[in-house]
Protein backbone atom coordinates (compact mmCIF):
# COMPACT_ATOMS: atom_id res chain seq x y z
CA UNK A 1 0.00 0.00 0.00
CA UNK A 2 1.44 3.13 -0.66
CA UNK A 3 1.41 6.32 1.49
CA UNK A 4 0.91 9.99 0.78
CA UNK A 5 4.34 10.47 1.51
CA UNK A 6 6.17 8.35 -1.39
CA UNK A 7 7.30 11.01 -4.26
CA UNK A 8 10.21 12.77 -4.93
CA UNK A 9 11.27 16.47 -3.78
CA UNK A 10 13.33 18.04 -6.18
CA UNK A 11 15.83 20.67 -5.10
CA UNK A 12 16.83 23.54 -7.11
CA UNK A 13 20.33 22.35 -7.76
CA UNK A 14 18.80 18.96 -9.40
CA UNK A 15 19.48 16.63 -6.02
CA UNK A 16 16.52 14.44 -5.84
CA UNK A 17 15.22 12.92 -2.56
CA UNK A 18 12.86 10.21 -1.64
CA UNK A 19 9.23 11.31 0.54
CA UNK A 20 7.46 13.77 0.04
CA UNK A 21 7.22 14.46 3.84
CA UNK A 22 11.04 13.36 4.56
CA UNK A 23 12.40 10.31 5.43
CA UNK A 24 13.74 8.17 8.12
CA UNK A 25 15.65 5.32 8.74
CA UNK A 26 16.26 2.72 11.80
CA UNK A 27 19.59 2.17 12.80
CA UNK A 28 19.52 -0.86 14.88
CA UNK A 29 21.93 -2.04 17.65
CA UNK A 30 22.61 -5.43 19.07
CA UNK A 31 25.23 -6.91 20.79
CA UNK A 32 27.10 -9.53 18.77
CA UNK A 33 28.09 -12.88 20.23
CA UNK A 34 32.12 -11.95 19.94
CA UNK A 35 31.55 -9.04 22.56
CA UNK A 36 31.28 -6.27 20.01
CA UNK A 37 27.94 -4.15 18.92
CA UNK A 38 26.63 -4.98 15.56
CA UNK A 39 24.09 -2.60 13.30
CA UNK A 40 21.27 -3.90 11.03
CA UNK A 41 22.76 -2.76 7.58
CA UNK A 42 20.84 -3.23 3.93
CA UNK A 43 22.28 -4.03 0.93
CA UNK A 44 19.86 -1.95 -1.07
CA UNK A 45 18.92 -3.73 -4.46
CA UNK A 46 20.51 -2.51 -7.28
CA UNK A 47 17.50 -1.20 -9.20
CA UNK A 48 16.84 1.54 -6.65
CA UNK A 49 18.13 5.01 -5.86
CA UNK A 50 22.01 4.65 -4.68
CA UNK A 51 21.42 0.63 -5.68
CA UNK A 52 23.99 -1.87 -4.63
CA UNK A 53 25.07 0.94 -1.64
CA UNK A 54 24.76 -0.35 2.30
CA UNK A 55 22.38 1.82 4.14
CA UNK A 56 19.52 1.87 6.56
CA UNK A 57 16.62 -0.29 6.42
CA UNK A 58 14.17 3.09 6.06
CA UNK A 59 12.06 5.26 3.33
CA UNK A 60 9.29 7.91 3.06
CA UNK A 61 7.49 9.39 6.08
CA UNK A 62 3.37 9.92 5.70
CA UNK A 63 2.40 12.70 6.83
CA UNK A 64 0.35 11.30 9.64
CA UNK A 65 3.81 9.67 10.81
CA UNK A 66 6.60 10.60 13.22
CA UNK A 67 10.42 10.44 12.13
CA UNK A 68 10.21 7.72 14.68
CA UNK A 69 7.05 5.30 13.67
CA UNK A 70 8.42 5.91 9.65
CA UNK A 71 11.82 4.30 10.69
CA UNK A 72 10.16 1.54 12.60
CA UNK A 73 7.55 0.97 9.72
CA UNK A 74 10.07 0.71 7.23
CA UNK A 75 12.41 -1.30 8.97
CA UNK A 76 9.67 -3.92 9.07
CA UNK A 77 8.53 -3.76 5.69
CA UNK A 78 12.29 -3.80 4.42
CA UNK A 79 13.82 -6.31 7.18
CA UNK A 80 10.65 -8.18 8.28
CA UNK A 81 11.58 -6.92 12.47
CA UNK A 82 8.25 -7.72 13.15
CA UNK A 83 7.32 -6.57 16.65
CA UNK A 84 10.71 -6.68 17.97
CA UNK A 85 11.28 -5.37 21.14
CA UNK A 86 13.45 -2.83 20.49
CA UNK A 87 13.91 0.54 22.87
CA UNK A 88 14.56 3.63 20.88
CA UNK A 89 17.00 5.97 22.37
CA UNK A 90 17.72 8.83 19.85
CA UNK A 91 15.97 10.67 16.66
CA UNK A 92 18.53 12.86 14.70
CA UNK A 93 18.06 14.83 11.62
CA UNK A 94 21.14 13.75 9.32
CA UNK A 95 20.25 15.43 6.54
CA UNK A 96 18.33 19.04 5.61
CA UNK A 97 18.11 19.92 2.21
CA UNK A 98 17.43 23.68 1.15
CA UNK A 99 13.82 22.69 0.34
CA UNK A 100 13.44 21.83 4.00
CA UNK A 101 13.54 17.88 3.22
CA UNK A 102 14.90 15.88 5.83
CA UNK A 103 16.48 12.86 6.59
CA UNK A 104 16.09 11.24 10.45
CA UNK A 105 17.72 8.71 11.82
CA UNK A 106 16.10 6.88 14.89
CA UNK A 107 19.01 5.04 16.92
CA UNK A 108 17.32 1.64 18.78
CA UNK A 109 18.45 -1.15 20.49
CA UNK A 110 17.82 -4.77 20.74
CA UNK A 111 18.94 -7.27 23.14
CA UNK A 112 20.36 -9.29 20.64
CA UNK A 113 20.16 -9.94 16.94
CA UNK A 114 16.95 -10.21 15.43
CA UNK A 115 15.69 -12.55 12.68
CA UNK A 116 15.32 -10.67 9.09
CA UNK A 117 13.15 -11.41 5.99
CA UNK A 118 14.71 -8.77 3.33
CA UNK A 119 11.89 -7.57 0.80
CA UNK A 120 12.45 -6.82 -3.14
CA UNK A 121 14.14 -3.73 -1.63
CA UNK A 122 17.45 -5.78 -0.30
CA UNK A 123 19.62 -7.81 -1.99
CA UNK A 124 20.78 -8.51 1.59
CA UNK A 125 20.36 -7.99 5.43
CA UNK A 126 23.31 -8.20 7.38
CA UNK A 127 24.37 -7.59 10.90
CA UNK A 128 27.78 -5.80 10.92
CA UNK A 129 30.14 -5.04 13.42
CA UNK A 130 30.47 -0.95 13.86
CA UNK A 131 34.27 -0.78 13.89
CA UNK A 132 33.81 -2.29 9.94
CA UNK A 133 30.77 -0.53 8.58
CA UNK A 134 32.92 1.97 6.92
CA UNK A 135 34.64 -0.98 4.97
CA UNK A 136 31.52 -1.45 3.18
CA UNK A 137 30.62 0.72 0.22
CA UNK A 138 27.74 3.16 1.67
CA UNK A 139 24.78 5.04 0.53
CA UNK A 140 26.55 8.59 0.69
CA UNK A 141 23.92 9.81 2.69
CA UNK A 142 24.76 6.87 5.18
CA UNK A 143 28.11 7.98 4.72
CA UNK A 144 27.68 11.57 5.67
CA UNK A 145 26.07 10.61 8.52
CA UNK A 146 28.12 8.38 9.89
CA UNK A 147 30.88 10.31 11.62
CA UNK A 148 28.09 12.42 13.51
CA UNK A 149 25.70 9.01 14.35
CA UNK A 150 29.13 7.51 15.92
CA UNK A 151 29.70 10.39 18.24
CA UNK A 152 26.04 9.85 19.55
CA UNK A 153 26.58 6.51 19.98
CA UNK A 154 29.58 6.77 21.89
CA UNK A 155 27.83 9.74 24.04
CA UNK A 156 24.64 7.03 24.55
CA UNK A 157 27.27 4.00 25.49
CA UNK A 158 30.10 5.03 26.54
CA UNK A 159 31.17 1.58 26.61
CA UNK A 160 31.98 1.94 22.59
Amino acid sequence: MRGDGDGWVVDPDGSRYWGRNGAAGLLLRAPLPDGSTGILLQHRAVWSHQGGTWGLPGGARDSHESAIDTAIREADEEAGIGDSALRVVAAIVTHQAPSGWTYTTVIAEVDQPVDTVANFESAELRWVREDDISELPLHPGFENAWPMLQERINALDPRS
